[in-house]
C-alpha cells in the first residue's frame, strides 16, 4: 500500500527475510517510485535477473561486486549504480552491508503476498 504520510519511521515498517542472508524493507512508494532498504550478509547473492523497472541503487555500507549487463565492479559505501529497464544485473556481497534501491515505477511484485 502506498505511504499516506509524508514521513516514514523505519521501526514501523516490516522487515522481510528473503532467505540466503538477505532482508528487505519497503520504505515507501507510490505508482511511480519505490525506495527499499536491503541488508546483505557477507557472501549472500542477489542472483542475476532483469525487470522492466529503472533502478538506481546506493551502497549505504559494505562491499558488493555488482554486475550490470556484461560489466562488473566492486562498489563500497558511498557508491551507486544505475540499471536501465530489462538489463540483467546482480550482486555478490563481499562485506556485509546495505543497499538502498529505488525503482521506477514501483515493484508491484514486492507487494504480492
Amino acid at each position: 500500500m502506498p505511504a499516506t504520510d509524508a514521513f516514514v519511521q523505519s521501526h514501523d515498517i516490516e522487515v522481510e527475510d528473503l532467505g540466503g542472508g538477505i532482508k528487505r524493507q519497503i520504505l515507501g512508494h507510490d505508482d511511480n517510485l519505490m525506495v527499499v532498504r536491503v541488508w546483505f550478509e557477507e557472501g549472500s547473492i542477489g542472483y542475476v535477473h532483469q525487470h522492466r523497472h529503472t533502478q538506481v541503487s546506493y551502497v549505504e555500507s559494505g562491499e558488493f561486486e555488482v554486475q550490470v549487463g556484461n560489466r562488473k565492479k566492486l562498489l563500497k559505501a558511498g557508491d551507486s549504480f544505475y540499471i536501465a529497464p530489462h538489463v540483467e544485473h546482480g550482486a555478490v556481497c563481499k562485506k556485509s552491508g546495505v543497499l538502498i534501491d529505488t525503482f521506477s515505477p514501483y515493484r508491484e511484485d514486492f507487494l504480492e503476498a
